[in-house]
């Protein structure tokens, strides 16, 4: 008894510690804000206590949470709900009921959970994907990839690419009544980064050029060279996102080397060979100035590591990465950043390029937004920031699709 008294005061104690900590002044229900914010920060420490104690790995707490989370596939009186696979990739198929005098358009939807957690069972996103099939009178299709650390890159990509061509196909479109001029693939946080590199690989194949009618990134990343931007300084601690834990499990998707997490830390992860590449990322030149601020420009320290890590200089894995000649060629395009994020000037920056390169670019960037919100659209949550950026999502996708 008295050992989970004692646990119990030292939980009070932490959450109470965390939902005091400063939160940006324009933050929407702060204190929801807070509280949510809190339990992240105790889960993330339980996770680097669990894993120092030899008990689990640090992101396998994650894991488990996010799995509590899952559904069935449910259907109602206006979807039918499939779980099932394409190409033995699993997926689940969200088909609208009533009948329809035309083709309907598609939703792709890949979802976010830094490449080692996430799926299409999980309530936030077994919710929008609902929403947007019911709303839009559209066939959703949501994939569930591989998931690092046990497939670390390019597994994730290789499946999203796989499903995506599978559903292309003529038969299989016709078989779900889709126009396959009216086709859209979207994800959030490293499903966005998943849709940039789907994209720029569907645009690159003959086959299958232009058949992708647009993209959605929500709040993406999409660059691992500099992790010293000055989005990544100022939201260092969150809200809900911080920069260690970010980069503590995203990087699993690339490399499991504890190692190489420290110096991506310190920005010293890059090989020498790869400086002709800073010029894709490089926010100095990118950023617009409102972005900027009071923040100085320090290029990434080279050379720091013995190994070499190829994914880091791979486009597959950094969208960013690419040739402006490449990003000429890409579709009709929806960007959503939040400003309390440290993946907010990857989406900055792609936007710029974009339309740089001639590319049609919707951009909404959200003052008070924090990374993740539209997860937290969903009961028991509700929160306001998160249907805000399910409305805009929708509202675009109605407008374009």
């Amino acid at each position: 008894m008295g050992y989970k008294t004692l646990f119990f005061g030292l939980s009070c104690i932490l959450f109470a510690h965390y939902i005091y900590m400063p939160i940006p002044e324009n933050i929407e229900e702060p204190w929801k804000v807070r509280m949510i914010d809190a339990v992240i920060k105790i889960t993330s420490l339980l996770a680097t206590l669990f894993e120092n104690m030899g008990l689990m790995k640090f992101e396998d707490l994650f894991i488990i949470l996010m799995r509590i989370q899952n559904t069935e596939p449910v259907s109602d009186e206006n979807i039918t709900v499939i779980d099932t696979d394409f190409s033995d990739i699993p997926v689940r198929l969200y088909l609208p009921k009533r009948k329809s005098e035309r083709q309907r358009p598609a939703v792709i939807y890949i979802h976010g959970g830094a490449f080692v957690t996430g799926s299409f069972k999980m309530l936030p996103y077994d919710s929008i994907n609902r929403y947007t099939a019911n709303k839009l009178d559209a066939v959703v299709v949501a994939p569930d990839y591989r998931l690092a650390p046990k497939y670390p890159f390019p597994a994730a990509l290789e499946d999203c690419v796989l499903v995506i061509k599978f559903f292309l196909q003529d038969k299989v479109l016709e078989k779900y009544g889709v126009d396959p001029s009216r086709i859209c693939i979207s994800g959030d946080s490293s499903g966005g980064t998943l849709v940039a590199a789907v994209t720029q690989e569907l645009q690159d194949d003959p086959e299958y050029k232009n058949k992708i009618k647009a993209q959605i990134l929500l709040y993406p990343g999409l660059q691992a060279i500099d992790t010293s931007m000055p989005s990544y300084r100022e939201n260092e601690h969150g809200p809900f996102l911080s920069r260690k834990v970010a980069i503590k499990v995203t990087y699993l998707y690339l490399a499991e080397d504890e190692e190489l997490v420290n110096a991506i830390l310190r920005n010293e992860h890059m090989p020498e060979e790869s400086r002709h590449l800073f010029k894709f990322v490089n926010w100095s030149d990118l950023l617009p100035e409102k972005y900027k601020k009071n923040h100085v420009y320090t290029e990434p320290v080279l050379g720091k590591l013995n190994a070499s890590y190829p994914a880091f200089m791979n486009s597959k894995a950094t969208p960013l990465l690419v040739s402006d000649s490449q990003l000429q060629i890409l579709p009709l395009t929806y960007i959503l950043t939040c400003e309390h994020d440290i993946l907010r000037d990857d989406g900055l920056i792609y936007v710029t390029r974009l339309r740089n390169a001639g590319v049609p670019v919707t951009h909404d960037h959200i003052e008070d937004g924090i990374h993740g919100a539209l997860s937290l659209a969903t009961a028991p949550i509700y929160l306001r920031l998160g249907l805000r950026i399910r409305d805009k999502y929708l509202s675009w996708l109605e407008e374009n699709l």
